[in-house]
């Protein structure tokens, strides 16, 4: 028995998790930082796992596509121990430093630095194929590598699985290749029913799919974005997930839609004890 813990950091418009397994691996989607409670730009969420998890080893980490919302804290992966990456492939360097300003150069630098050093394919055991060796969580990972003129189409989009339990980190996928996903029958049956579900592309108009949300029937949708806006398909969200109850400022309550701009930082909690398997999620 053991359990999956996830944090979701809230980095106003960009994307940050932390997730650790039941045998005590740590994995990181994405390189946000920044805090609405806070109202700071530069709260890193690498510093926290630092200086206040203790944690100086970090054996996954995914960087779902090079836009400056999910590299902001690369800088401070200086710190760790990478044993892992993850990132996309056919990547046009030339294309996507052209325009960068001199102020996030250095960042992008560091993520083809990283993309340069990390070439071998993983060793048997750090691969993400063998459950057994992150606890056994069963994580699957797709991309859409023929839609690279629009780098959040190329998103590395991962399903973790434990205990029976779901949850879906899509990266930035718009419509488009959530598109080209569904057409794979082994997409489909990882999606399918899941418990969690980190809206693609920041729950933007542009990655809603009707189609897709209707399989994931998630319990819970979890948006982490800046203030809503215009372009924000919260509702569209909200109807499509069955709900769950949330543990908020010491009560229950029934919750279907999440977000980082409103209620911070949010801490998912699943697996097996005693009395069956289980499912916590909990806002501060």
């Amino acid at each position: 028995m053991g359990n999956l813990k996830v944090r979701v950091w809230d980095v106003k418009h960009g994307n940050a998790i932390f997730v650790r397994t039941p045998n005590n691996k740590n994995l990181v989607y994405d390189l946000g930082r920044g805090d609405y409670s806070e109202n700071s730009e530069d709260r890193s969420p690498l510093e926290t796992l630092y200086d206040h998890y203790k944690i100086r080893d970090i054996h996954y980490l995914v960087i779902t596509h090079p836009h400056r919302d999910h590299i902001d804290d690369i800088l401070n992966l200086d710190k760790f121990n990478l044993v892992s990456l993850h990132r996309p492939v056919s990547l046009d360097k030339k294309a996507i430093l052209q325009g960068i300003s001199e102020r996030d150069r250095p960042k992008f630098n560091k993520f083809f630095e990283l993309d340069e050093s990390f070439t071998e394919d993983a060793t048997d055991s750090t691969t993400i194929s063998n459950p057994d060796n992150y606890g056994g969580v069963k994580i699957n990972v797709f991309q859409t590598e023929e839609l690279n003129d629009n780098l959040n189409n190329i998103s590395i989009f991962s399903v973790l699985q434990y205990e029976g339990l779901k949850i879906i980190i899509p990266g930035d996928n718009e419509y488009e290749s959530l598109e080209l996903l569904m057409e794979r029958s082994d997409f489909r049956d990882a999606v399918k029913n899941a418990d969690i579900l980190i809206a693609p592309h920041h729950g933007r108009e542009s990655a809603y799919h009707t189609e897709f949300l209707k399989l994931v029937n998630p319990r819970v949708t979890i948006i982490s974005d800046g203030s809503l806006c215009d372009t924000s398909a919260n509702v569209k969200y909200s109807s499509m997930s069955r709900g769950w109850r949330v543990h908020q400022k010491g009560q229950k309550v029934k919750r279907n839609l999440l977000t980082t701009n409103s209620d911070g930082e949010i801490y998912i909690d699943f697996g097996r004890n005693q009395e069956g398997k289980y499912l916590q999620i909990e806002i501060k």
